[in-house]
């Protein structure tokens, strides 16, 4: 009955109130070391984004189980590791690429920025920033470039 109910209520909405449902915050998961200093900076900008952010800090031996869990390689893993909407985020991707990879939704594993390339999100250094491309990981586990950033 109650799901009914929800859904002729859902039919009877005006088309132009629609555009409101896209901006309904996105929950992005993330687990993290306990020691790492960047991750709450990197978790901060995806909050300034509009994101939602559920951060855990776990042991380090958990949080490698985990990323291996989830076929992520010494090549393709940084600090942290986000789950969002069947994806896995790895590193310091920026929250624009987090929306194309939503927007887009390719067949993929997910998108990583391995290491912590200086003026990603959360490695900001002044004005300084190196360079670096985020990596889209197919389901074979093969990568190729997402986008480029310098």
């Amino acid at each position: 009955m109650h799901r009914r109910v929800f859904l002729l209520a859902a039919a009877s909405l005006p088309i132009v109130s629609l555009p409101a449902l896209a901006d309904t915050p996105t929950i992005i998961k993330v687990v993290k070391s306990p020691t790492c200093g960047c991750c709450g900076a990197r978790e901060e900008h995806l909050r300034e984004e509009g994101f939602i952010v559920d951060s855990h800090a776990i042991r380090d031996e958990q949080l490698w189980d985990i990323k291996a869990r989830l076929g992520l390689t010494d090549e393709t893993s940084s600090c942290h590791t986000g789950l969002i909407d069947g994806y896995l985020v790895e590193g310091h991707v920026p929250a624009s690429d987090i929306r194309r990879l939503l927007a887009e939704r390719p067949s993929a594993r997910g998108i990583t920025v391995p290491g912590m390339p200086i003026g990603s999100p959360g490695m900001e250094m002044g004005g300084e920033v190196d360079p670096y491309d985020t990596l889209l990981i197919r389901p074979d586990g093969r990568t190729e470039v997402f986008e480029s950033h310098s």
